[in-house]
């Protein structure tokens, strides 16, 4: 592996010009394909397999003219200073306003009449339409997003207090603030570590290309594949920090090379042969946790997977080739004034580099040091047992948007039940069964006292077919509302076996209790198929089992500590004014499952670039505790750096306006802090120097059937034609294995 990307470094070096054209190439290529296509990216969530998306693929089959798949939106309306919504002036501003939204595009197919639906509450202040277009949510433009609009505030001014929710409305403008904050924090970093604005801005210049293609790619995708909204916000997070810290360690090592005596384009082919190897299988660790969310069987998942995964690839790619290829273009610059400074150092005592001070504290009681950090890390995590799981609704959205308010009128005006409703079905190949079914569960769902109102049962025109519309009397994330579901679903199958009649449950609530399901299911096999593979692949590049199997461990302290602050700010409220967060509720349910993949894969980031030194020091020679000291001694300051930078841009995205976008930044930022410098910096360090030798042990039957992987650069230490001149042969090879330094 080092020999091959070393023939890759050298040659991308040598023919930098060719090499920045073909990433031009494609980067012009796929920016044209994204300006081409017309697609919008899609924010239905669908679940292959449950019980609700069954109930939602049989309305789409039975009622089409319903148009399931259409875009709605339900329009609220109040009547001023608590008079009545039916007053003659009132409800012909009422009428006015809905004849306006119905006449806003030529896609609404139908506008519902509130008094003939009954849909004005109780007090009769306030009423509610339900507007239908013939069209997908992602197919409306922006001139149907602005009639609406346009409809909602000639109600304003007729003086109605209206406001609309609903997948018909205007999606949240698309904000880069998140990414120009953590590229901001990013290039302070880089500028302040390396001392130079050239070796500081290739890292930077290298991620935007990486990004900018990923997303180019994923926009072009969107109208064939119909990806997810939240697929580019993911995908451009994580290209953005693994591609600056994949040409971090790249450009690091190229000018610890230079130090060593290597001409610009050897020290290249080096750097790339020795920090590129742990960049690939890094990456690879990475790709393998991020595509293995596809075994959930989610879409939404798959899809995000997949992007963030694809953004991977390409920041391997860019900072194998590109990268060398820049440092062609950079010369003397890239060393800033570090290159200029006297070799003569001012007498007096030397201060000690603060990872040397670390380290040696950590090793001074490794024992003592390992038990603390555990039992830190697990009383973060302790409120991850509390973890409650639900999906996004109206209810999260800022205080200020109209959907929020349109909540809160619905809540107050109607009950609680009515932002969460149900849809029963009921059908049989028998009408008559039908029928009968519909009729005996509605008589018995009206009897309950936790079900507000169930409306009468509606048929298709073969009147094989009913829909049933039940509003709970408690709130759509309440256990209640989750009680009723389970307690319907258990009179359909009873209903079943007597009567043969189907019936099925969908809405937002059973959506939740549905994914909750299929993620209790999978996430165990999620595991120990990302876990086995990873250790795997680990074992294969350290030659050793412990080391593997104590990253997988640390791993798992890191995701349950992360999930325990996601938590205390999101779920308790706990600092929730310091992150900007308005509204606190259950975790989004994709957000555990989609943690795991991230973090895992990031863990192995650190695992492989911070262990990869320890392992070359053992190897060649040292003692299992000073191949510990020396590996952290030349790869902690890197790392460090590398962790920094992820941190800052992910932090970037809690400025979100998506509360998963905010949520997941805030996890992912914990999580890296965790995990860089408790784990790997603290734990790893100390459980290998308990281990000793047995941690770089592997079984001889295991060694011999394993490939070698030359991931240290071992074959780069043969003596090679001098670089410059004879004088500067020795110094090269002095320390021509840190792959991370």
């Amino acid at each position: 592996m080092a020999t091959y990307l070393h023939r890759i470094g050298s040659a991308a070096f040598r023919r930098r010009w060719l090499v920045v054209l073909l990433w031009t190439l494609v980067l012009g290529a796929v920016g044209v394909g994204a300006a081409s296509s017309s697609g919008s990216a899609s924010t239905a969530i669908t679940l292959p397999g449950t019980e609700a998306q069954r109930a939602m693929d049989l309305l789409a089959e039975k009622f089409p003219a319903a148009n399931a798949d259409g875009a709605t939106a339900r329009v609220v309306v109040r009547a001023p200073d608590g008079e009545k919504i039916g007053a003659a002036e009132h409800r012909a501003a009422l009428e006015a306003t809905l004849t306006d939204a119905e006449k806003s595009s030529d896609r609404v197919g139908q506008v519902t009449d509130p008094f003939a639906a009954g849909a004005v509450s109780a007090d009769g202040t306030t009423a509610y339409a339900q507007v239908t277009y013939t069209a997908k949510d992602t197919d409306l433009t922006d001139r149907d997003h602005n009639g609406l609009e346009k409809a909602l505030d000639s109600g304003r001014d007729r003086g109605l207090t209206v406001e609309a929710s609903g997948n018909a409305l205007a999606p949240p403008a698309m904000s880069h603030t998140a990414e120009a904050v953590g590229f901001a924090l990013a290039a302070v970093i880089l500028v302040i570590t390396f001392g130079s604005l050239v070796a500081a801005g290739l890292p930077l210049l290298t991620a935007v290309v990486g990004v900018g293609i990923t997303l180019a790619a994923i926009t072009a995708l969107n109208e064939p594949l119909g990806l997810n909204s939240n697929a580019p916000a993911l995908a451009s997070m994580l290209g953005i920090a693994v591609g600056i810290d994949y040409a971090l360690f790249i450009v690091s090592r190229y000018r610890s090379e230079r130090a060593d005596g290597h001409d610009a384009q050897e020290a290249a082919a080096r750097a790339n042969g020795t920090a590129g190897s742990a960049v690939v299988f890094a990456g690879l660790t990475v790709v393998i946790a991020l595509a293995g969310l596809a075994v959930v069987n989610l879409p939404i998942l798959t899809e995000m997977g997949l992007a963030a995964a694809g953004a991977v690839v390409v920041a391997v790619l860019v900072a194998t080739t590109l990268v060398p290829a820049l440092l062609g273009f950079a010369g003397e610059r890239v060393h800033g004034k570090a290159r200029k400074r006297p070799a003569v150092r001012a007498a007096g005592p030397r201060r000690t580099p603060l990872s040397q001070r670390w380290i040696s504290h950590v090793l001074r009681k490794p024992a003592r040091t390992l038990v603390l950090a555990v039992l830190a890390l697990g009383v973060v995590a302790l409120p991850a047992t509390k973890l409650e799981l639900g999906l996004p609704d109206d209810g999260s959205k800022s205080a200020s948007s109209t959907q929020r308010k349109a909540y809160d009128m619905l809540a107050q005006s109607f009950g609680p039940g009515v932002n969460g409703p149900l849809t029963v079905t009921v059908d049989d190949r028998d009408p008559a069964v039908a029928r009968d079914g519909a009729a005996e569960l509605g008589k018995t769902l009206a009897a309950r006292p936790d079900v507000a109102a169930v409306t009468p049962a509606a048929f298709n025109e073969a009147r094989d077919t009913a829909i049933l519309t039940v509003v709970p009397k408690s709130a759509p994330d309440s256990d209640a509302t989750e009680e009723l579901v389970d307690e319907i679903r258990g009179l359909a199958d009873t209903m079943e076996s007597d009567t043969g009649a189907r019936a099925l449950v969908t809405g937002t609530t059973a959506l939740n209790i549905d994914i909750s399901a299929k993620f209790s299911a999978a996430i165990l096999p999620y595991l120990a198929l990302v876990v086995s593979l990873a250790v795997l692949l680990l074992i294969l590049v350290f030659r050793s089992v412990l080391v593997p199997l104590k990253a997988a461990l640390g791993f798992l302290l890191s995701v349950l500590a992360s999930l325990g602050a996601l938590v205390a700010v999101f779920q308790w409220g706990w600092l929730k004014n310091l992150f900007g967060l308005e509204q606190t509720g259950p975790v989004m349910s994709l957000m555990p499952i989609l943690m795991v993949g991230i973090v895992f894969g990031l863990a192995m980031d650190y695992q492989v670039f911070l262990v990869t030194r320890m392992r070359e020091s053992y190897v060649h020679g040292a003692d299992a505790r000073a191949a510990v000291v020396s590996g952290f001694r030349h790869s902690a300051t890197v790392v460090t750096v590398a962790a920094l930078i992820m941190i800052s841009v992910f932090a970037g995205f809690v400025g979100s306006d998506d509360s998963m976008i905010k949520s997941l930044g805030f996890g992912l930022a914990v999580a890296v802090v965790f995990d860089a410098f408790v784990v790997r910096m603290t734990i790893v360090p100390a459980a290998l120097a308990l281990l000793g030798d047995r941690a770089w042990s592997l079984p001889r039957w295991l060694d011999r059937a394993l490939p070698e992987v030359d991931i240290e650069g071992e074959k780069l230490t043969r003596p090679t034609p001098p670089p410059t001149s004879a004088t500067q042969r020795e110094p090269s090879r002095a320390n021509v294995g840190d792959a991370s330094h």
